[in-house]
């Protein structure tokens, strides 16, 4: 009996290692992130700038200046919108919005060039 529960027991251990929730990926998808802003950012934000106040760009300075310059920051700004900015909550998936997000960072890291 005992030995009928240890391979119980085994069994229990191995499904919940090989079938156990999925961990999020610690790197965020730029190529999920570059999907995203070509379908719902780039008709006001083309290469970074932005179209109805050419201030408010996506430059890292303009990031650092407006305090949306980390990745949870410009989520939250996607998410829910500001001033002419419409929210994306609605529309896009929390794993958009993140990708998104570390997108538009890459990009303002490297002043969006195309490398």
């Amino acid at each position: 009996m005992r030995i009928i529960k240890f391979f119980l027991l085994l069994l229990l251990v191995g499904a919940a290692v090989f079938w156990g929730p999925q961990v999020a990926s610690a790197e965020p998808d730029l190529a999920l992130g570059a999907k995203v802003f070509q379908a719902k950012c780039v008709g006001c934000h083309l290469n970074g700038r932005n179209t109805l106040v050419a201030a408010k760009n996506l430059s890292l300075a303009a990031l650092h200046e407006y305090h949306v310059d980390t990745p949870e920051l410009i989520q939250a700004q996607v998410r829910n919108g500001k001033g002419a900015m419409p929210a994306f909550g609605k529309l896009l998936k929390p794993e958009e919005i993140e990708a998104v997000a570390a997108y538009v960072l890459d990009r303002a890291e490297h002043n969006w060039s195309k490398g």
